[in-house]
């Protein structure tokens, strides 16, 4: 199990999975914030700043495990 997981870090610091990850947190994080704090966002009421940065970190780690998912099922 250890030598797993440190391919599992491995795997998350490399091979460009950071770099798409993070676009795919800007493009599904953006959405979702336009959808989920309009009103905040375009200053009708106050920002959630948990829920904002949440809404990036949370497509970041998805893509992030997908990518760790499919690159570990490869013989």
């Amino acid at each position: 199990m250890p030598s797993t997981l440190r391919l599992v870090f491995r795997y998350a610091v490399s091979g460009g999975i950071p770099k798409r990850s993070f676009y795919v947190a800007m493009v599904v994080g953006t959405v979702l914030n336009l959808i989920n704090q309009r009103r905040a966002l375009f200053g009708a009421s106050s920002i959630n700043w948990t829920k904002l940065v949440l809404t990036y970190f949370v497509p970041y780690a998805v893509a992030t495990y997908g990518a760790i998912s499919y690159r570990l099922s490869q013989p």
